[in-house]
């Protein structure tokens, strides 16, 4: 049983398990600790659905159908930047950078209402089961339409044949991976080469067993987009019939689509290779770049067993991701301890910390430009392959030589370090769109420029910005004349901007 946390440690726990920390929150983890706060966050209500959302605001309507991904980026940071429920929040980001669909590409009617119905499937199943999150996507209209699954067809001897996509991206990217792991994320070998998890035949033969889906409905181009947020359904005729064999287990001959898909799903989330495949990456997702063999292997652990026998119980797979030791305690000397925050992170955490509001419509233009804005925008991802890989590792650095897996650095460079501080200058000076933010808390710290600074290193860096940088930024706030209340914000903008640019910042241990 961990301690209660310090104001430093809470801040720091806080940017790991959710997207930011304010006074309030600290205060809440100090006074109930790690584990409460965790529990508090699985049951903590619902905040309304992107779906509900867009239709709330007038972007469900048959006039809106062919519009271009209309109101659904508001929707996202309208969620990310106020929802309490952080955790939940902080794994549909983190799931949707695994089981990507992107909106980069999508044409089809409905196109909006689709993406939403996907994050929406994401945060449904964030804290249920990686079985049942792997079957809600597999049948989601965005997915299947994404990676072609909907409308692939059984083979028709003459030289049709089931669309392959999605069954090698499933295995590749989604669950298993290319080659055999052990417990700890290791790879098998035989031979001095790492044992591959499937062969072209298993892709076809998977294929074979995701055959017949299609939408819920008569008329896909039609006023009704109400079949978007409906899992896909299977037509017989369509389905490939005969016995398949994928990764060693048999599908009968007979069995229907539905039951083709589940038992090929089964098979597929009970691959021993699952546990520390999706492990490794939540773990990069939350805590840091290049984890530990053993940090891997404790997560897969969890994976494979709850502690009451149930398999791939995300909760708990999420609780030994941030409860590790290595999560918990920071050791400067190890390399593979700490990340790069991603643009989208940075982004949001700092909305937070100076509370960005908007009178409702959250018209955030969109942030992929690298060159003005993020380099990074949720759901619009380049490919399936996400914003960057997991097993990325910088060119040419010192990582190169140690083999450091470093994923957000595929997004680092001039191009973007410039486009980044650009967007935030524009976001602390006139905000984002109608959302702009509040510097009051600042501005009654900005005649003790150093308290200031210490208070916004502390919600950004939790106790990783050091005291040498913290009185260097500080001094160069104070050489801004504080006694006018354009000074003052002038100071908070200083300060938050300054900070900002710190590597110390930017690097999340």
């Amino acid at each position: 049983m961990l301690p209660l946390p310090s104001d430093a440690q809470a801040a720091r726990f806080l940017a790991q398990a959710g997207f930011a920390a304010t006074e309030a929150d600290i205060a809440t983890l100090k006074s109930v600790g790690y584990n409460a706060w965790l529990d508090l966050q699985f049951v903590a209500p619902r905040t309304e659905s992107h779906w509900d959302w867009l239709t709330r605001n007038g972007y469900a309507t048959d006039a809106k159908k062919n519009a271009n991904f209309d109101g659904f980026p508001n929707s996202v940071w309208c969620k990310f930047i106020t929802s309490p429920d952080q955790l939940r929040q902080r794994m549909v980001l983190a799931l949707s950078e695994i089981f990507v669909v992107s909106a980069v590409g999508a044409t089809l009617p409905w196109r909006t209402m689709m993406l939403a119905a996907y994050a929406d499937v994401l945060e449904d199943n964030a804290f249920g089961t990686f079985r049942g999150l792997l079957e809600a996507v597999a049948l989601s209209p965005a997915m299947g339409t994404f990676l072609a699954m909907r409308g692939s067809k059984n083979e028709d001897g003459k030289g049709r044949q089931p669309d392959e996509n999605f069954a090698r991206e499933v295995m590749q990217l989604f669950t298993i991976g290319l080659v055999q792991l052990n417990l700890d994320g290791s790879v098998q070998t035989s031979g001095g080469r790492p044992i591959e998890t499937y062969d072209q035949t298993a892709v076809t033969q998977l294929a074979r067993a995701f055959t017949g889906w299609d939408f819920d409905t008569a008329n896909a181009a039609g006023a009704d987009g109400s079949f978007m947020r409906r899992p896909m359904v299977n037509s017989a005729a369509n389905f490939s019939t005969g016995a398949k064999t994928v990764l060693g287990n048999t599908i009968a001959a007979g069995v229907d689509g539905p039951t083709a898909l589940r038992q090929a799903l089964d098979t597929l989330a009970n691959h021993p290779n699952v546990g520390p495949f999706f492990g490794r990456q939540l773990i990069q997702r939350f805590v840091c770049s290049n984890p530990s063999g053993a940090y891997v292997q404790r997560v897969a652990q969890a994976f494979n067993n709850n502690g009451q026998g149930v398999r791939g119980d995300l909760k708990a797979v999420l609780r030994a991701v941030l409860m590790d030791p290595e999560a918990r305690l920071i050791d400067a000397g190890v390399s593979s301890s700490g990340k790069l925050r991603e643009p989208v992170l940075r982004f949001v955490q700092v909305a937070r910390s100076i509370k960005l509001t908007s009178a409702g419509q959250w018209t955030i233009p969109d942030t992929s430009d690298p060159e003005t804005r993020l380099g990074q925008s949720p759901f619009f991802s380049p490919s399936v392959f996400n914003f960057y890989r997991p097993g990325y590792v910088p060119p040419n650095s010192a990582m190169t030589a140690a083999g450091v897996t470093a994923p957000e650095f595929q997004l680092l460079n001039e191009v973007t370090v410039t486009g980044y501080l650009n967007f935030m200058q524009t976001l602390l000076t006139t905000g984002q769109g109608d959302a702009k933010p509040d510097l009051t808390d600042d501005m009654a710290l900005s005649t003790d420029a150093r308290a200031m600074v210490a208070r916004q290193a502390l919600l950004l860096g939790g106790g990783s910005i050091s005291d040498a940088t913290q009185q260097r930024i500080a001094a160069a706030v104070t050489t801004i004349a504080a006694n006018t209340d354009d000074g003052k914000i002038n100071r908070s903008r200083a300060g938050w901007m300054l900070l900002l640019a710190c590597p110390e910042y930017q690097i999340q241990k």
